[in-house]
């Protein structure tokens, strides 16, 4: 008779805890185990956070249902572009989404192709129904622990020009992602005044949608 040992979605994240329970005690050797925990988790990622523009102000006035139908349509059209782009969808978290590429050209190019997507949508709705994408993109080494999340400075800087400095159909990133994505057609940077904790620079995408 075969046996199969079922292992839990959750197995990475009780890997980790039991790994932080050990640095957590009194004489434990921080270095080492920081060393196991990026032996064990650390791989290098690109991670894309996005947020709908004007979002809070917008449920304030048209009410929260309205808004919950323009989050099921950014998950309508944005999803299977990510897919098309070889993303992974790690997080939906209200009307934000978490994402990870392998390669920061992928991630670039999915940007791109999200504000084309909905440049398109937005041509016939009316200005309340429109729908107005920030994107923030990192690159670089990460902790990613199973599909649930992931961890590191460039996330942090990502999340950061994504959900909290990128203006409706800007494209924000970092040093890191820049010099992976110059050689890119189409496109140049800006330097911003300010970089986000974890990046030393950070650039705007300048960028023309190509179509009509």
């Amino acid at each position: 008779m075969a046996y199969r040992i079922s292992i839990g979605s959750g197995a990475s994240e009780d890997r980790l805890e039991r790994l932080i329970d050990e640095r957590l005690k009194p004489g434990a050797d921080k270095d080492k185990i920081d060393q196991r925990i990026w032996d064990l988790f650390g791989e290098t990622w690109c991670v894309m956070f996005t947020d709908l523009s004007g979002f809070s102000r917008g449920v304030a006035k048209f009410g929260i249902i309205h808004f919950l139908q323009t989050i099921f349509e950014s998950e309508r059209l944005l999803i299977p572009v990510i897919e098309e782009h070889d993303g992974i969808l790690l997080k939906v978290e209200g009307d934000s989404f978490l994402v990870i590429f392998r390669s920061p050209k992928k991630g670039l190019s999915c940007a791109l192709r999200m504000n084309q997507v909905l440049r398109d949508y937005n041509r016939s709705k009316p200005d309340e129904e429109k729908v107005l994408l920030c994107l923030g993109l990192g690159y670089g080494r990460v902790l990613r622990i199973s599909d649930a999340d992931v961890y590191g400075a460039e996330v942090n800087a990502a999340s950061k020009l994504g959900e909290d400095t990128a203006k409706a159909t800007e494209i924000l990133i970092t040093d890191l992602v820049k010099r992976e994505v110059e050689s890119t057609p189409g496109v140049r940077f800006e330097e911003l005044e300010e970089a986000p904790g974890g990046a030393e620079k950070a650039w705007k995408v300048v960028y023309e949608l190509g179509g009509s």
